[in-house]
């Protein structure tokens, strides 16, 4: 399974990057683009199943023990669709 991963910074920190890509747009014409917040994205090929607890258990701690700052970051993880029978 594919898993998906997205990390942003949290609202509350700076994101000095999505400044400069604000204001880039705007000085090439893009003036309808008000904020920007930039990130990571990662895809995670996972030997298991997307309705096994323990596979989704450690993924979690994959995601806000590696892929992540806890104390700057949040994340999300995006699951692949269970199939049903």
């Amino acid at each position: 399974m594919i898993v998906r991963v997205i990390v942003t910074l949290k609202p509350s920190v700076l994101d000095p990057q999505g400044m400069t890509i604000q204001r880039a747009l705007a000085t090439m014409g893009h003036s309808q683009v008000r904020h920007v917040r930039q990130g990571k994205y990662f895809e995670i090929e996972w030997d298991g199943d997307a309705a096994d607890t323990r596979s989704r258990e450690r993924i979690q701690a994959i995601a806000s023990e590696v892929l992540s700052n806890p104390v700057i970051e949040s994340f999300r993880i995006e699951w692949p669709e269970t199939k049903t029978s």
